[in-house]
């Protein structure tokens, strides 16, 4: 049985290897300046904080609709038996709900999994699907493994600034003023599909020790790992961060480092670093 890959522009997976494994990205929307962009297609992380810094207000986002993915579906369908579609949590966008939508036109040949992820989390379910299809695995047992590294994986990322989770309204402006004021960087994860805080500590260097103890502490005992780097604006902290890792010996496989697009960076702003990462 031939499976086709479909996932959504929220992966962040780096244009060369969408293309090298056939996947198919549907774009969520940027609405920015007047106007509405599709992600990573027609507007770039730099395009908005420069705006930003401009004085433009805050872009929002958007879902596709069920159409854009019927589009998806049946173009993949024409060369396919069977589509896996690979979505952004559940929690944190209307997407995989727009998929399922979408999925109950094509009488059970499109299956949508909520990865609970965003981004290189997101992108490293992909790849692991790709992998085991093309090997021959079946369908359902890809999903299995999928739902494997859903409950058992590890991400932890860092935001320079906390202006923007304040004007998107995840924390009150005194707490934003403080934390730039001390240099607080808030050391964030996803848990159940849902941005949570892991920790914070005071300055740059500071927070890449903390990240790099808890990846691991995280992976002691475990005996294959393979890491996603992700980042925005940070080109230097993600380095820093991949050379620490590294230093943790070759069972630790670096897959790639992505860098975030546009819907995922309206609500986090510039400066952002981190990891996804799950063991075999």
């Amino acid at each position: 049985m031939n499976v086709a890959l479909v996932t959504d522009s929220t992966s962040d997976i780096p244009p060369e290897l969408r293309t090298r494994i056939g996947v198919r990205v549907v774009p969520l929307y940027v609405h920015f300046q007047g106007k509405t962009f599709k992600d990573w297609e027609e507007i770039t992380p730099t395009d908005l904080f420069q705006g930003v810094a401009a004085g433009t207000d805050l872009p929002t986002t958007s879902q596709p609709s069920p159409q854009d993915f019927e589009v998806a579906y049946a173009e993949a369908l024409e060369h396919a038996d069977r589509v896996l579609s690979i979505h952004i949590s559940s929690k944190l966008s209307g997407t995989f709900q727009s998929a399922s939508i979408a999925a109950e036109k094509y009488g059970g040949r499109v299956q949508v999994f909520d990865s609970q992820a965003a981004s290189a989390g997101i992108g490293m379910m992909v790849l692991r699907a790709h992998e085991l299809l093309s090997e021959g695995t079946g369908l359902e047992e890809v999903v299995h493994e999928l739902e494997r590294i859903r409950d058992d994986h590890i991400v932890r990322f860092v935001v320079a600034t906390l202006d923007y989770l304040r004007k998107n309204g995840r924390i009150g402006g005194a707490q934003a003023f403080l934390g730039n004021l001390l240099n607080i960087k808030p050391i964030l994860t996803v848990r159940g599909g849902v941005v949570d805080a892991a920790g914070r500590a005071r300055g740059e260097k500071r927070a890449l020790k903390e990240m790099v103890k808890t990846f691991r502490d995280w992976a002691e005992g475990r005996e294959r790992v393979r890491v996603f780097y992700l980042y925005t604006g940070a080109e230097e902290a993600v380095h820093a961060l991949r050379e620490e890792i590294r230093t943790l010996g070759d069972r630790i496989e670096e897959v790639y480092t992505s860098e975030i697009g546009a819907v995922i960076a309206s609500h986090t702003g510039p400066g952002i670093y981190g990891y996804y990462a799950y063991s075999l």
